[in-house]
C-alpha cells in the first residue's frame, strides 16, 4: 500500500462535537452551518482525527492505530488512508509535504 509522506492540516470552517463516543464535524460556509454535510466517525474516525495536528506523518498516524486497536498493518493504513481521502475530498483537510 502506498502510504503518502507528510502530514495533513485540518480546515478551519467546522465544527467538530464528540457525542456519545463518536464525532460529529459539521462544515460552515459563510457563517452558517451546512447541516446537509454532517460527518459522522465512529470511535477510530475519531481517534485518526485527534491525531491529524499538521506534526505528526501519516506513518506515525497509522502505526499509533495498528498498536491503539491492534489490528495489522495493513487494515491500519487501509482505514487511515479511506478515511484521509474522504476527509480531503469533503475539505476537511488538506495535505502538508515533507519538506
Amino acid at each position: 500500500m502506498n502510504v503518502p509522506e507528510g502530514c495533513f492540516v485540518k480546515g478551519d470552517d467546522f465544527i467538530t462535537r464528540h457525542i456519545a463516543g463518536e464525532t460529529l464535524i459539521v462544515p460552515v460556509k459563510g457563517h452558517v452551518s451546512d447541516l446537509d454535510s454532517i460527518y459522522t466517525l465512529n470511535e477510530v474516525g475519531s481517534r485518526i482525527w485527534e491525531l491529524i495536528d499538521s506534526t505528526k506523518p501519516v506513518a506515525q498516524i497509522i502505526k499509533t492505530i495498528q498498536d491503539e486497536y491492534e489490528v495489522t498493518e495493513s487494515e491500519a493504513a487501509r482505514d487511515c488512508l479511506e478515511l484521509f481521502d474522504s476527509l480531503q475530498t469533503a475539505g476537511l483537510i488538506r495535505p502538508i509535504p515533507k519538506p
